[in-house]
């Protein structure tokens, strides 16, 4: 596999696994009581950028490894998930 193929790939899971990440331990202002005027009660209260690329790097670089041993080197693909409905082509 090109080495381009595997950095893209490993792109596209840190870039979902941010949004899995991006709610974990946040609070917010209304939770806070200090809710800044001009913004949304919803907002961070403390937007710790460094901890949540940190985590998402650590936890992508967990599942791309997994990714890639499981399809490059044992050979497991989309056509090795079992398929339960019937197909309709």
């Amino acid at each position: 596999m090109p080495i381009f193929s595997v950095f893209a790939i490993y792109f596209i899971i840190w870039w979902m696994t941010l949004f899995i990440v991006l709610p974990i331990g946040l609070r917010t202002q209304a939770e806070e009581s200090d809710v800044v005027p001009g913004s949304v009660e919803s907002a961070p209260a403390r937007f710790r950028a460094l901890r949540i690329f940190g985590l998402t790097t650590i936890l992508a670089a967990v599942i791309h490894v997994v990714w890639y041993i499981l399809s490059v080197r044992y050979g497991y693909g989309i056509d090795a998930i079992p398929q339960f409905a019937p197909k309709f082509y």
